[in-house]
């Protein structure tokens, strides 16, 4: 087995004093040991071995006990009797592997740190992980890896419990990071374990999926929930990408392994060399893909049912008795009229033969059983049932690809019969009744709804509620809101109050804001005080936002900040903006900026949109870049738009797009829109083609509406549907119209009028109102 290059090895046990990490153009904030002096060496952390606490000597682990995939089996001893494991191929150090080197070197100097790598499945992040700790094992580190009995449960139970000389091993992140019940308070609780002085030092080391991470990280819509607040903060700055294929280097390198001997890579280069996606190979990507293509027709209905559950939001548990229920629509008539009475069991068994000894197509799983009593708050009764009968588990390339492939296909009927006959987790089946929802598959979201909220779906009670609620029936829903608060939700009193403001009702709507405040959400007091704002109680309100703010809520400095500027305290309004940004919120600024801009303070203006940009905020430079485009400073805003697309702000890029075709350089604005897009924000390609229509050019339009559909923007669907219809296209508007209703596109009124005439019918869709 390949570790870290030699000479990262000499630099940690060389390397001393204070050291920045650089992390994907952030910095991290510990440039000094939250413990001892800057001078603390290697050697002087290495002299004691750590005690208590969770984990055991990374020297003790395997690497495939910790995720890392398999390459391959191969004899781990000599003689006979010895055991046969899998084996890892030699280890290739590519760009990534260097920052995690710094970050292991602080680690080992006394200076606690997260670093969460962040690629597609498969690129090897996992052992990336792997690799960078072994110089930390010879230090006598311990390795901790919480998954007992649920990973979220394990962390949020025993991240109090770290001690020094710790590597806290958060592979798949987003099993912790994003979970529904704990997820904000794991990352609450890692913070904390990096500022503790008297517990570092300490690493944490994590792995996420693109999408995973665009979901954490994306800034919520105005007036929208912050589901992950807590999260986003903690990964800002800290994230590291893993490209999902070598380049000519890293190739080279690992070509020169192979000619020493490594004949897993050299197996591997033989297909892997052209695209260089080398560790999917490894992993046995390839070799899967295959398998899906060529499965029988049975067994492909299987996987396809698996992967349209997955990526539509059930556990990686699924049920058996789920899938062979939801595979016969996915099969067509010939195909079923052709099944054996046997199918069943030689589907199964096809899809479970491994992959060349690495991984299984759809492979059998042993879920955990739930060890700990239920909570307080909780009846045993409504706790989340383990599935009845086997559980199976797609393989990860093939759930990724499914994500990929399958972005543009509704399940089939027997789909969501199964899933409302035999899913039984409640998370599982909210997901799918807003997937069902999105499709319009409305009376399969309605069902599926209330069989979650039978089993203790919280997030369906809530749904369920907001119906009630917006149906007028204000006693029906506040019983459910009641009955979601009981099963531990105090957010809905938040959510249920906020729909009393919507319907007018002041009284009701201040008496649950003050109940969910008497419980400690600071949200509430932030939604209380905008109440009385309106209400003109001025005085009250700055009161409840100060509350607020004390404890640590930065929505209610920006909201302080804002009244204080509108009441003519310029001055205390920037103050408190700054408490807000040196918080990681910068909005309080852009706020404030703008509220110069109308007041038609420019240079005052500029001045707070660059502190917020100097915080961090890209969002500010394009917004300065709009200040500079009025003015005519065309330059400037091209420097300032470029600043933020550099730093990955995709609304930057679709602005400088505009910028460039206006400026008659079409080429190029078209390929800052596809930069974008590949980013995965679409929006600009679908407004570059509405440029294009405008200005007679059609094809030039279909084009880029085709790629921001290509890229699984469904509203560049009815765009193009239309653009079809004005060509006289009848039958392909009609296709492009079910397509987007099949993904939930359709959901306002100006894309039901515009594509209604042209056929559009999607089952389970309502009927129009003009109708």
């Amino acid at each position: 087995m390949v570790g870290l290059p030699e000479q990262h090895r000499i630099q940690q046990k060389a390397s001393g004093g204070e050291l920045v990490i650089q992390v994907a153009g952030d910095y991290h904030e510990h440039s000094a040991p939250p413990h001892g002096p800057a001078e603390s060496t290697v050697a002087d952390d290495a002299g004691t071995a750590p005690t208590g606490g969770p984990g055991r000597p990374i020297g003790e682990w395997e690497p495939h006990d910790l995720e890392v995939h398999p390459a391959g089996p191969g004899r781990t001893g000599l003689g006979p009797g010895t055991s046969v494991r899998p084996v890892l191929p030699g280890y290739v150090a590519r760009a990534h592997d260097a920052v995690l080197a710094d970050a292991v070197r602080n680690a080992a100097a006394g200076r606690s740190g997260l670093v969460v790598l962040v690629g597609s499945s498969s690129t090897g992040k996992t052992r990336a992980c792997w690799e960078a700790v072994q110089p930390l094992a010879e230090l006598g580190w311990r390795l901790w890896h919480p998954f007992d009995p649920t990973r979220a449960q394990a962390a949020l139970d025993d991240l109090h419990r770290v001690g020094p000389r710790t590597v806290v091993w958060l592979n798949e992140a987003q099993h912790y990071l994003g979970d529904r019940a704990v997820g904000e308070q794991i990352a609450a609780a890692i913070h904390r374990l990096l500022v503790s002085r008297e517990r570092g030092p300490v690493l944490v080391l994590g792995t996420l999926w693109p999408e995973y991470h665009q979901q954490y990280t994306a800034l919520p819509a105005p007036g929208a929930e912050d589901l992950h607040s807590r999260v986003r903060e903690l990964l800002s700055g800290r994230t590291l990408s893993v490209p999902d294929a070598f380049d000519t280097q890293a190739l080279a390198a690992a070509t020169a392994l192979a000619r020493d001997g490594d004949r897993l890579l050299e197996d591997a280069l033989t297909r892997a060399r052209s695209h260089g996606k080398l560790t999917q190979d490894l992993a046995g990507a390839l070799e899967l893909l295959n398998r899906y293509r060529h499965a029988s027709p049975a067994a492909k209905a299987l996987l396809e049912a698996a992967m349209d559950a997955r990526r539509l939001g059930v556990g990686l548990h699924l049920p058996q008795a789920f899938l062979t229920e939801a595979a016969p629509d996915y099969l067509t008539d010939t195909d079923y009229d052709q099944l054996t009475d046997d199918w069943i069991e030689q589907a199964f068994s096809e899809l479970a033969e491994p992959v060349h000894g690495k991984q299984a197509p759809l492979r059998r799983t042993i879920p955990r059983p739930p060890r700990r009593p239920p909570t307080p708050s909780n009846d045993a009764d409504t706790a989340a049932p383990l599935p009845a009968g086997p559980v199976l588990r797609l393989a990860d390339y093939l759930e990724q690809h499914g994500r990929t492939t399958r972005t543009w296909l509704c399940p089939p009927a027997s789909f969501w019969h199964a899933a409302h006959t035999r899913i039984a987790h409640p998370d599982d089946l909210e997901n799918l009744a807003q997937a069902a929802e999105k499709r319009h598959r409305l009376q399969w979201a309605h069902h599926l709804r209330h069989r979650a909220a039978d089993h203790g779906s919280t997030n369906s009670l809530v749904r369920l509620a907001e119906l009630r609620a917006e149906a007028g029936d204000e006693e029906g829903a506040e019983a459910l809101a009641r009955q979601a608060f009981d099963y531990g939700d105090i957010d809905v009193l938040v959510d249920l109050a906020r729909l009393w403001v919507g319907a007018g009702d002041q009284e009701g709507a201040e008496r649950l804001f003050q109940q969910a405040a008497d419980y400690g959400d600071t949200t509430a007091l932030v939604d209380l005080a905008r109440l009385w704002v309106g209400a003109g109680d001025q005085e009250g309100a700055e009161r409840l936002f100060q509350q607020a703010a004390d404890h640590g809520d930065t929505t209610a400095l920006v909201d302080l900040a804002r009244l204080r500027a509108e009441a003519g305290d310029q001055e205390g309004g920037e103050a408190l903006a700054r408490q807000a940004a040196d918080r990681s919120n910068t909005i309080a600024m852009v706020n404030l900026a703008h509220l110069r801009v109308r007041a038609g303070d420019q240079e005052g203006a500029e001045r707070l949109f660059q502190q917020a940009a100097d915080h961090g905020n890209t969002y500010a430079l394009v917004n300065l870049a709009e200040l500079r485009v009025r003015a005519g400073d065309q330059e400037g805003a091209e420097r300032l738009l470029q600043q933020a697309a550099d730093h990955g702000n995709t609304v930057a890029m679709f602005d400088l797009a505009h910028l460039r075709v206006r400026a008659g350089d079409q080429e190029g604005g078209e390929a800052l829109a596809r930069q974008a897009a590949d980013r995965g924000d679409t929006d600009g390609l679908v407004d570059l083609a509405r440029l294009r229509a405008g200005a007679g050019d059609q094809e030039g339009a279909e084009r880029l509406l085709q790629q921001a559909a290509d890229h699984g923007n469904t509203d560049a669907l009815v765009d193009l549907a239309g653009l079809r219809v004005g060509a006289g296209d009848q039958e392909g508007a009609e296709a492009l119209a079910r397509q987007a209703a099949d993904h939930g596109t359709l959901t306002d009124m100006y894309s039901l009028n515009k594509l209604w005439p042209y056929g559009l019918d999607p089952d389970g869709a309502p009927t129009p109102p003009w109708q």
